[in-house]
């Protein structure tokens, strides 16, 4: 084992080694995959949309959470900024295989593709993707 750890030329040890001497450990393939556009359900009842409006901008993140004990939807997903705000859900129509993802330990996230206010009404056009 002496004889790996000392070995420069090629031994384990040495895989796990940059040229500045730190450990790099092997990173998990990572990914987003691309799988719906939809659109934030519900912005209309979130109260303040008006201010938050010009805090969401194209590309800009939205978290999921699963609501599972919404009195409306048991299968609701709540979308969050990412300070946290709540900005609507998805829509239900679309939420059946997005929460059954979610509840087997998947993480989905959405990003705003597309913004337009009408009057009081936010419309939050949205890409939603599996972190995998």
């Amino acid at each position: 084992m002496t004889d790996l750890i000392k070995n420069k030329s090629g031994g384990f040890v040495s895989l796990l080694h940059q040229k500045n001497g730190e450990i790099d450990f092997p990173k998990p393939f990572e990914r987003d995959i691309f799988l719906f556009d939809t659109h934030v359900a519900g912005t209309t009842f979130i109260t303040g949309i008006e201010e938050l409006a010009p805090h969401l901008n194209i590309n800009d993140k939205l978290d999921f959470f699963r609501e599972p004990d919404n009195p409306h939807d048991s299968k609701a997903i709540v979308i969050r900024n990412s300070d946290g705000i709540e900005v609507g859900y998805v829509p239900q129509a679309d939420n059946l295989i997005f929460s059954r993802l979610m509840d087997a330990g998947k993480l989905l996230f959405g990003r705003i593709s597309a913004k337009e206010i009408r009057g009081k009404w936010l419309k939050l056009d949205i890409k939603v993707y599996l972190h995998e």
